[in-house]
């Protein structure tokens, strides 16, 4: 049964949440393949954290993201999670991952072999075809490593380098507020450890990493926020898996 193709001003849904961040989504690509798109509040500027496919245009639709000086940081390169990186002036990516962001392909960014009609319940508007999309080339005004820090003004991120399911994965920590933007490393739902740069041993420590954090709220890259409790269950679980050899 073919699907519908949906209009561009029904693209994207947005949720306000506490602690001024919005939850920026796009309903009609399925659960497992939908990426969350975070915009947090800040004095001085704004962050987007994360862009998704880039099939429909952001600032076109979502006029949250151009009220002011916005930064767009990419969790990590694939391509549910930059596409939209080339419509913001300030790019922020993982050094280890600086190179996909300016120079994306199909297989680099794993539109190859997941972009199919089958990640959708209803197409983009045209021009959009799965066969020939891409994500288009963002080069980064700015890289970051473990440790740096993004300064909105009145509040404060660290980056923390999470790699194991990309080289350049990263996570987003505001000590203040305990929330942790996790990307693609742990979310509430099944993890994906076995892309062509993914690594066992820094997955590991990743989340060896991550267990120890006082988390109160986590925003992750895939499927529903959760608190602390459920983010230390989630790891203290995969750990025991993974020392158990599952």
């Amino acid at each position: 049964m073919a699907l519908s193709i949906v209009s561009a001003k029904a693209w994207y849904e947005t949720r306000k949440l506490a602690d001024d961040i919005t939850y920026i989504g796009e309903p009609f690509i399925k659960e497992f393949y939908r990426c969350n798109i975070w915009h947090v509040r800040g004095r001085d500027m704004d962050m987007l954290v994360d862009s998704g496919m880039g099939v429909v245009s952001l600032r076109e639709h979502i006029p949250l993201v151009t009220e002011k000086r916005c930064i767009a940081v990419a969790s990590h390169t694939h391509f549910d999670h930059i596409g939209c990186h080339h419509e913001f002036e300030e790019r922020i990516v993982h050094k280890s991952e600086e190179q996909l962001l300016s120079n994306p392909t199909r297989a680099n960014t794993l539109a190859d072999p997941y972009v199919t009609d089958d990640i959708f319940t209803g197409l983009p508007p045209a021009p959009y075809t799965s066969a020939t999309y891409s994500v288009r080339s963002a080069p980064a005004t700015r890289v970051v490593e473990d440790g740096d820090v993004m300064d909105l003004g009145d509040r404060t991120f660290e980056v923390v380098h999470t790699p194991g399911h990309s080289p350049g994965g990263i996570a987003l920590w505001e000590a203040e507020t305990e929330i942790l933007f996790s990307g693609d490393i742990v979310y509430d739902g099944p993890l994906i450890e076995d892309t062509y740069h993914s690594n066992a041993v820094d997955y590991f420590a990743s989340m060896k990493r991550l267990l120890d954090y006082p988390v109160r709220v986590v925003h992750g890259g895939h499927f529903p926020s959760y608190d602390g409790e459920r983010h230390r269950s989630i790891i203290r679980s995969w750990l025991d898996q993974k020392d158990a050899g599952n």
